[in-house]
């Protein structure tokens, strides 16, 4: 079964909140099923107080979309709830999707306050898809931005994601490994992601290998037996140094290397890993194993592995499980759903919502984003929000200002312009095909290449430019004074 067969078979249409039913029940009372409507998904804050985020999960979202349907037995829990009009059974029996959608692609750095995924069309349909793309995009760009901040402490060195056991279902493991190896992971310890979305599976052993032999010696030359040709062996069950180390080192030299192949490495998870490594390291030049790798797991997030690293410790690469795949230092991502637009007479009417807090008022209308490009390189200086058929002329000098502190302005020139945001769905027809998950990968690794490392920082990043053009400045401050 692939990954569409298994899509297919569990049909995700009724994952929704119940008021996405309850309003398109009385949407279609008032007869405003046809109404277009305009909804933005965005997200108001970046996890961790980092200085960007990632976007993913638009994969899935094609897929949920592609197989929007309701089914006999959806239609007659409905019936049962004594509470919806047959007109509403009807509209879910015929249910055909229809509306235009454009994402930004997967891989993408996102800033807060700027659309990444805009809903156009019937309102019951675009009000009903909520709660799928907010959960899809949510858990994906969460995991992939927490992937990064791990990959980039890890200066180099390999990442793999060792979370299934931790996450907190099956689809947030099968889901975040995917995530995990678009923010940079090189593979994942779970063997479904492998299978369905081609992302490398790796792993050795367990302790429960090493203590179900009569001794850890015992257990060592199995499993190189079995795997001479790639061979990495679990150190830490008993004694790591007294032990695991030199016990290590006697099956290479017995069983590895006159087979003609090369230890591949050893893994150390628990104790005091730092110390351990640079001991372990020290036995394994001596027996003539420099080529041999040292991988840690054990708890490990971004912080502890910057600190390992500045204490000099001889890892070689990382094994990140649990703070990895739920994000734990900060396991929610503020992704959105609001309207922003409807319809009247073919004329789109921009809608707000307003707040006392000023970070939940909205930004008003169909919009696209322009990221700006240094000419010389290739840096980018900043995100404008504008109307969706607006162009940034890249001949002339361009004036961008803050959004709520006017006053503060910079004439950007020597730029180009990229649009982010791509359409995928057109009237309900898929008008884009998402990329293999390599090419993701990479787009990412070149995408977060055009940010300054001050970007990247991970304590007080610089804050990334998101402003508004001028139109859609002047549209927003006018729906604020007209709704004082």
């Amino acid at each position: 079964m692939n990954k569409l067969d298994w899509v297919n078979k569990r049909n995700l249409s009724m994952l929704a909140d119940f008021y996405e039913f309850t309003m398109a029940n009385g949407f279609l009372e008032y007869n405003l099923e046809d109404k277009i409507a305009y909804f933005d998904m965005f997200f108001r804050s970046i996890p961790e107080d980092g200085g960007f985020a990632i976007m993913a999960g638009v994969e899935q979202i094609i897929e949920y979309l592609k197989n929007l349907k309701f089914t006999d037995q959806d239609i007659e829990y409905f019936k049962s709830r004594n509470m919806f009009s047959h007109k509403f059974l009807e509209y879910l029996r015929n249910f055909k999707f229809s509306c235009d959608v454009w994402a930004v692609p997967e891989g993408t750095p996102i800033f807060p306050q700027e659309p990444v995924v805009i809903v156009r069309g019937p309102l019951v349909q675009a009000q009903l898809v909520e709660t799928m793309i907010l959960l899809t995009i949510n858990h994906q760009s969460l995991v992939a931005t927490k992937a990064n901040r791990i990959v980039r402490a890890a200066k180099g060195r390999p990442v793999v994601e060792f979370g299934s056991r931790r996450a907190h279902s099956y689809d947030s493991a099968i889901l975040g490994a995917r995530a995990a190896y678009i923010g940079g992971c090189v593979g994942t310890a779970n063997t479904i992601s492998d299978r369905d979305y081609g992302i490398p599976a790796l792993g050795t052993m367990a302790h429960s290998w090493v203590q179900l032999f009569p001794s850890e010696l015992d257990a060592f030359r199995a499993y190189a037996r079995t795997y001479p040709d790639n061979c990495y062996l679990l150190v830490d069950t008993y004694n790591t140094l007294r032990d695991g180390v030199p016990n290590a080192i006697k099956i290479f030299k017995e069983e590895i290397v006159p087979r003609g192949f090369r230890p591949k490495g050893i893994r150390i998870d628990s104790g005091d890993i730092a110390y351990l490594s640079k001991e372990a390291r020290k036995l394994l030049d001596e027996a003539g194993f420099e080529d041999c790798t040292i991988m840690a797991s054990s708890g490990l997030d971004e912080y502890i592995i910057e600190d390992l690293l500045k204490q000099g410790s001889q890892i070689d690469s990382f094994g990140v499980g649990e703070r990895l795949i739920t994000a734990k230092s900060q396991p929610v991502f503020s992704g959105v759903y609001k309207l922003t637009a409807v319809e009247e007479n073919g004329k789109i009417i921009p809608k707000i919502k307003i707040s006392s807090n000023v970070g939940k008022i909205t930004t008003p209308g169909f919009k696209q984003i322009y990221r700006l490009f240094d000419k010389d390189t290739h840096k980018a200086i900043g995100d404008v929000v504008t109307e969706h058929d607006e162009t940034i002329d890249e001949s002339k000098p361009y004036e961008i200002f803050h959004p709520l502190f006017t006053w503060k302005r910079k004439t950007i020139k020597n730029f180009y312009a990229k649009k982010l945001l791509v359409q995928i769905f057109d009237k309900g027809n898929q008008v884009y095909e998402s990329p293999d998950i390599e090419e993701i990968r990479k787009y990412c690794k070149d995408q977060l290449n055009t940010l300054w490392d001050e970007v990247k920082r991970f304590e007080k990043p610089h804050e990334y430019i998101v402003d508004l053009s001028q139109s859609i400045w002047e549209v927003k401050d006018r729906l604020l004074k007209e709704n004082q």
